[in-house]
């Protein structure tokens, strides 16, 4: 049950961070933004880790670990930008969503025994995702659609990636400087990313209070997952993280008034149903 509410305060964060994802990808490029939210985030994570951290039971392997976490952390984000910027959120939103059957695989390679009704039960949480993102009215693509399913792609694998590295990283180690380590590798590929694609470069200044929000909740977000590697099935985190795509459209339509359908409200319920069966 922790690790689900864990995954759950990750999906809330990432939802109200991709409301903000489009707009700014749109307006500043995806790179400076990216690169700015991560360094936020690490910037709040990294005086907590430091004072509080058992820095002491970070070895080799937990440290290899947390760094290729964060490396596969940013082209996750390099993938969920490029596909929200271009869209639309119907086609991109199913695909990235559909991650945990990646994360529950690798723990099932893992040696963790996954019995088939759980199986049905994330299934059944991407069947819901799925159907909010497919339900959804968002305009035309804004670019090549084989580009956005290929970074949606990209952004789904590696966000199994970046959880189960993680969590093993944390059982290896400490979630705590676990945490702050996978944040430093994502910022340090983020920059070399951004570096070799046109040189550094900050987003506007108009942007930047938006940006610094936007890591705030990325920091609680990641923090959050990875925490859940000392919980029982830390994989359910990263399975209920996965609604955050659905998040943001419930929150559109609470905050931003957008018309949600039936068909739409049906998928919110049977994802819920299905969290709620795998936290029995």
């Amino acid at each position: 049950m922790g690790s689900l509410v864990f995954g759950l305060v990750a999906a809330i964060c990432w939802g109200i961070h991709d409301i903000c994802v489009r707009y700014v990808s749109q307006r500043g490029g995806i790179l400076p933004a990216l690169t700015t939210v991560v360094v936020v985030g690490t910037i709040i994570t990294a005086p907590i880790a430091l004072l509080v951290g058992d820095w002491s039971a970070m070895g080799l392997r937990a440290t290899g670990l947390g760094v290729a976490s964060g490396v596969a952390f940013t082209l996750a984000y390099v993938g969920l930008y490029k596909a929200f910027e271009i869209g639309p959120v119907r086609l991109v939103a199913p695909i990235i969503g559909a991650y945990p059957v990646l994360s529950v695989g690798w723990a099932a390679l893992s040696g963790q025994p996954v019995p088939w009704d759980q199986w049905l039960a994330v299934a059944a949480v991407i069947a819901g995702v799925a159907i909010v993102g497919l339900l959804s009215s968002d305009g035309e693509s804004s670019g090549d659609k084989r580009t956005a399913i290929v970074a949606a792609m990209l952004g789904g694998a590696a966000f199994a990636a970046t959880f189960a590295l993680g969590q093993a990283a944390a059982h290896a180690g400490s979630e705590v400087p676990v945490i702050l380590v996978t944040r430093i590798a994502a910022v340090l590929t983020a920059l070399l990313l951004l570096a070799a694609t046109g040189g550094i470069r900050l987003p506007s200044r108009s942007a930047m209070p938006l940006l610094g929000f936007m890591g705030l909740l990325d920091c609680i977000a990641l923090g959050t997952v990875i925490a859940a590697a000392g919980m029982a099935r830390p994989e359910f985190a990263a399975v209920a993280a996965s609604t955050f795509g659905m998040i943001t459209v419930i929150l559109a339509w609470a905050i931003l008034r957008e018309r949600m359908t039936p068909g739409q409200w049906s998928g919110v319920l049977l994802t819920f149903a299905a969290i709620g069966y795998l936290a029995l």
